[in-house]
């Protein structure tokens, strides 16, 4: 029987033979809805299609009837560079390399960052309210306004992503003479060592956890009727629409992820804490806060490119206003929080099973 200890080492796993194919099928079988949608004139999820929420999505630059083929070739090719890093390793000449190379990365970035916008990281941070007050009827949403197409590309974008990320760098280890599941060479580079790992670790989430309190402080003094950075009479009118307990609720989590943040240069971040049953004193599994901690950091710098570049939020917030100036960090804080847990991972990843390197 599997437990929780068994999990602790994500090198155990053969996800690198793995997910080469994984992201071709999916890019291929997205890349073949794009297509259709090219064809038909009906499907594509983004920009002037989408009425609810594409003006903080990139998309919203790129006309229809251009984005719709241009998405198609650009993940038809993608899932066919995939399919090419699936094969044995061999090592192609360094012209072709840097270029598959560099077009899967481009094309994993568009994917993972560009396309999924603030919307991600909003359903991300109501989910939790929207499943507890789902039987109450509490927060009063049409729940398939919510969830639609819309917000599902969204997230089939940010999967195929993240397969195709982990596809390149499976890729570029093999050609390398990397082990494939850790990327160790036997060179030993001095800021990847579980020392240094830990001393750079300590800044990034330590500024990974002070940016979103900050976000989280203006929210709640909103909550408790403080216009911290705004008018009395727009704080009546968030308080009569509900749009404050909204941000209550944002702020909460916020909250949620700064402490948990912490957790990943504390010794509780290691080990389970003696209060929870059944859990105490085991070994928090590395994939258990490094994909969380991942997942948020990649939100969270989606959700800053598409409300940076959107001119609203500079006319409802101004900007460097008590308001808006938290989100004007928001990049620093996908940056950090994904340095942050990049760095647990060096510390905590053990010898690899695969090449006992470490």
């Amino acid at each position: 029987m599997t437990t929780i200890d068994d999990l602790r080492t994500p090198t155990d796993s053969r996800w690198p033979d793995r997910i080469a194919p994984l992201a071709a099928g999916w890019l291929g079988l997205w890349g073949v809805l794009a297509l259709v949608s090219t064809l038909t004139g009906a499907g594509y999820p983004f920009g002037a299609n989408d009425p609810h929420g594409g003006d903080v999505n990139l998309l919203r630059l790129v006309p229809v009837d251009i984005a719709t083929p241009l998405f198609a070739g650009v993940l038809l090719t993608a899932a066919v560079a995939a399919l090419a890093m699936s094969r044995p390793a061999v090592r192609p000449p360094g012209p072709l390399r840097v270029l598959l190379a560099g077009y899967g990365w481009a094309v994993a970035f568009a994917l993972a960052v560009v396309v999924p916008d603030a919307r991600v990281l909003v359903v991300l941070g109501y989910l939790p309210i929207l499943i507890v007050g789902a039987p109450f009827g509490w927060p009063p949403v049409d729940y398939s306004d919510v969830f639609n197409w819309a917000l599902f590309g969204r997230f089939a974008a940010l999967l195929g992503g993240l397969l195709l990320a982990g596809a390149v760098l499976a890729w570029q280890r093999r050609t390398a003479g990397a082990c494939v599941s850790c990327g160790r060479d036997g060179a030993d580079r001095g800021w990847t060592t579980p020392a240094a790992a830990a001393r750079w670790g300590r800044w990034a989430a330590g500024i990974a956890a002070i940016i979103p309190l900050t976000y989280a402080a203006i929210r709640f003094a909103w909550a408790a009727g403080i216009p911290l950075g705004i008018s009395r009479e727009f704080l009546t009118e968030m308080q009569d629409s509900g749009l404050v307990w909204a941000g209550f609720g944002l702020a909460a989590f916020a909250t949620v992820g700064a402490i948990l943040t912490l957790g990943l240069v504390q010794r509780w971040g290691e080990r389970f804490p003696r209060w929870m049953v059944g859990l105490a004193g085991r070994r928090v599994p590395v994939t258990l806060a490094v994909v969380p901690a991942t997942l948020v950091a990649i939100s969270v710098t989606a959700a800053s490119l598409g409300l940076l570049s959107n001119p609203k939020f500079w006319e409802l917030t101004g900007g460097t206003s008590l308001t808006g100036a938290p989100m004007l960090l928001w990049p620093v804080w996908g940056v950090a929080l994904g340095a942050a847990a990049y760095a647990y991972h060096l510390r905590r990843r053990g010898a690899c099973r695969r090449c006992g390197r470490g």
